[in-house]
């Protein structure tokens, strides 16, 4: 019974993944002169509020009540850094290295989060996905070639939004443990909307009238926030931590597909060894990995 709550824990991570992946396709159909920062705060905020209107539409506010003030807001914070951080770094220091340093540094502070707060000890199948799978990130992200620049700030900036994605992680985590899932989503999403919200003053939102924003604003903040965080955080309440962000590579794999097949970009012999590095890596937490019994106390309760 167990394995059987583990294995369906992954998949319905891979399939938040699978929806992840598909924010870099549904961005380029975005006009001319959009905003990225723009774009994640309604993400968020959309998000955020079809979540809510579907907690509240079901069983009214109760289960908005009695929420742990730090584990809340930490999880809220992490959740607008991860935005903030993300963005800005790829803007210093280049999609490449941004990419690679973000999607790379999140599984392993991942395993070391949970390790510290949650006690959790991921197995060998565990290091040998995640080896694989940011070994994969590396050769699929160069293999677009083009210059690629190190920029101190933005390589910080892309390490902070690789913990931060770890350290939400750890804390919904937690609040699963005495909350509801969507109602989890729904509060951490919308603080974290608020708390982007001052950074949009003075931005240019006129691109958002046009019908193809609307369009990949309501796909982006639907289905790679609402729907894909609704199997997220059901995948986590069945596999440890480190397991989850691994497997959330898959994000990459799906975007680099999508880019081939959908967007008609070229793939060299270099970026199909990456897929398959990441698929790989996948597969071995998909169909080797274990999930030992998770005992730790809820962070931040």
């Amino acid at each position: 019974m167990q394995e059987d709550n583990t294995r369906s824990g992954v998949w319905f991570v891979l399939m938040a993944a699978v929806l992840w992946g598909t924010t870099g396709t549904s961005q380029a159909f975005a006009p001319a002169g959009f905003d990225p920062m723009v774009i994640g705060t309604l993400r968020l905020a959309l998000g955020g509020g079809a979540m809510l209107l579907m907690v509240v539409l079901r069983s009214g506010t109760s289960q908005l009540r009695g929420w742990p003030l730090k584990a809340t807001l930490v999880a809220a914070v992490f959740t607008a850094l991860y935005q903030a951080c993300f963005f800005a770094g790829v803007a210093k220091t280049g999609v490449a290295v941004g990419t690679i340093v973000g999607i790379g540094s999140a599984p392993v502070a991942g395993g070391v989060l949970g390790y510290l707060f949650r006690n959790e000890r991921p197995g060998r199948p565990w290091f040998v996905a995640t080896a694989l799978a940011i070994c994969g990130c590396v050769v699929l992200t160069l293999s677009s070639g083009g210059d690629v620049s190190i920029d101190p700030v933005g390589v910080a900036l892309a390490i902070g939004a690789g913990i931060s994605y770890a350290a939400y992680t750890l804390v919904i985590k937690g609040l699963l443990e005495k909350h509801e899932p969507d109602a989890v989503i729904a509060v951490i999403f919308c603080i974290g909307a608020l708390m982007l919200a001052p950074l949009l003053i003075g931005r240019d939102i006129a691109w958002l009238a046009a019908p193809r924003s609307i369009a990949v604003i309501l796909h982006l903040g639907l289905v790679t926030a609402a729907l894909a965080y609704w199997f997220f955080v059901r995948g986590l309440q069945r596999v440890q931590v480190a397991t989850a962000v691994t497997l959330s590579l898959a994000e990459p794999l799906t975007a680099g597909l999508l880019g081939f097949l959908v967007l008609g970009e070229h793939l060299n012999p270099l970026s199909f060894a990456g897929i398959g590095l990441i698929f790989s890596g996948l597969a071995v937490l998909t169909f080797v990995g274990r999930s030992v019994p998770d005992t730790s106390a809820e962070f931040g309760g």
